[in-house]
């Protein structure tokens, strides 16, 4: 598989052909049945009502990003630590997480805020390896806090709940952020003019960036008192909460509104009130009205997110069925029973186990694209991890987290090659100089979260 992906056989053809012509193999070259599983593989994946969730957020995203939603993020967190040493990179991850916080995707909050950051770091006198740093670093958080493709792809191949996982990434992106902005504090700390601090807003103009937000609070709390007291059931709560905040989006369209989506989505699904598929057609239709409240978005601009969804989703689609189909020709080897048997034989701690495999992701990661990598991967590892009675939960949340180290990791990290595309004028070196102490702070996120498990599963465990 590898040798045809060296070849540059897209990577779906790549995992598809191995695994017809492996499960062939392994059924004594029994073509017929090797091509009827495919068969079935396909329409299988094309007809999976969780997988509805995919197209959804992405549509999603693509809406919030035609509809300014993102600059308004990083303006109100700008207001309030830009005048800070380093505050504007440090505003910059906070606004990759509030906009990763109704994207979820990593490669588009990059992109995003390279054009909306960079530009304000560059203005101010920030050196470009802090900038290029913030805006890689930043971005990784697009896959983390929910919603993240990567978590629903891992939950569809696991048959883990996705909302479980969903929940179980919530404290791990806060703890994710103030690593990284620390890791600005670290940069400046040690040279004080690659981050010089940027001009104090009023408390005033702080405040001015959150109106509407007493308005939304006010919501949410007469309809946690309706549920409490039993005039609603939680459900019709959900639905009188969703039209509300669509209607107040027409009123208050700064980023109160943002903040509104992404706790009416996550909220109804932690809450039990959506599920997951749910939860992304509300924060579709969400996103669509607040870019018609913000008069963003014409027939146009809806046709080309349309259409960018359609391709997105098309993509995953193709490497997910390559790979459910090199999954499935892994399952039948004796791979995962050799492994378990090895495993055993040399009574390894499953701690010690699970830092062995994500030692492995590391170093995978700086040489492989990140979602190949998870769909390779998981099958291998997965039954190992049931095996041990490890938290599959717990793991996939460890799997995101290398997967975002990755998406940094010189030489082939996604995201600095797409910073690389949208700011040519900031050499190779630099960026791979800049993003180091985000990397570092990755590293230590990932051991701190090895160390502590119920950072990723307490709020999954108070779920029903």
């Amino acid at each position: 598989m590898l040798l045809l992906a060296l070849l540059r056989v897209p990577i779906a053809v790549a995992m598809g052909i191995v695994g017809v012509v492996g499960y062939a193999y392994m059924r004594d070259w029994n073509w017929y049945v090797a091509f009827t599983t495919a068969q079935a593989k396909v329409y299988e994946t094309g007809r999976n009502y969780t997988l509805s969730v995919l197209p959804l957020f992405i549509l999603m995203g693509n809406l919030v990003t035609r509809a300014g939603m993102s600059q308004e993020l990083f303006r109100a967190a700008h207001a309030f630590v830009g005048h800070l040493r380093g505050g504007l990179a440090m505003a910059t991850i906070v606004g990759c997480a509030g906009f990763g916080a109704i994207c979820g995707s990593s490669i588009a909050t990059v992109a995003t805020f390279s054009k909306i950051a960079y530009p304000s770091m560059k203005k101010f006198g920030y050196a470009d390896h802090l900038a290029a740093g913030a805006i890689a670093g930043g971005g990784t958080l697009g896959i983390l806090i929910p919603p993240s493709t990567i978590m629903v792809i891992y939950g569809i191949m696991t048959e883990i709940n996705i909302s479980k996982l969903f929940a179980a990434g919530i404290l791990p992106g806060i703890l994710a952020t103030a690593l990284l902005c620390a890791a600005v504090q670290y940069v400046t700390w040690r040279d004080p003019r690659a981050g010089p601090p940027g001009e104090r807003a009023s408390w005033r103009e702080r405040f001015a960036t959150l109106t509407g937000l007493g308005w939304y609070a006010a919501l949410g709390i007469a309809l946690l008192a309706a549920v409490w007291f039993g005039w609603l059931e939680s459900d019709q709560a959900g639905v009188v909460g969703a039209i509300a905040v669509f209607a107040l989006s027409f009123v208050f369209k700064g980023v109160t509104s943002v903040v509104a989506l992404f706790t009416l989505v996550m909220g109804g699904i932690y809450g039990g009130v959506f599920t997951a598929t749910e939860g992304a057609g509300v924060g579709a239709f969400g996103a669509l009205v607040f870019a018609l409240a913000r008069r963003s978005v014409g027939l146009h601009e809806l046709y080309l997110a349309l259409s960018e969804s359609a391709l997105t989703t098309s993509m995953l689609f193709l490497v997910l069925i390559g790979a459910l189909m090199f999954a499935e020709f892994v399952n039948i080897t004796s791979m995962p029973r050799d492994l378990i048997a090895l495993v055993t034989h040399w009574q390894v701690s499953p701690t010690l186990l699970v830092a062995a495999i994500m030692v492995i992701y590391v170093v995978l990661g700086t040489a492989m694209e990140e979602l190949s990598m998870i769909l390779l991967t998981v099958p291998v590892f997965f039954p190992l991890i049931v095996h041990l009675g490890i938290d599959p939960i717990w793991f996939g949340v460890l799997i995101v987290v290398v997967v975002e180290i990755g998406l940094i990791s010189p030489p082939v990290g996604m995201n600095l090659f797409v910073l690389k595309t949208l700011l040519p004028e900031i050499g190779t070196g630099t960026v791979f100089r800049g993003v180091l102490p985000f990397f570092g702070v990755d590293c230590i996120r990932l051991a701190i979260l090895i160390a502590f498990p119920i950072i990723s599963t307490y709020l999954p465990s108070l779920m029903k």
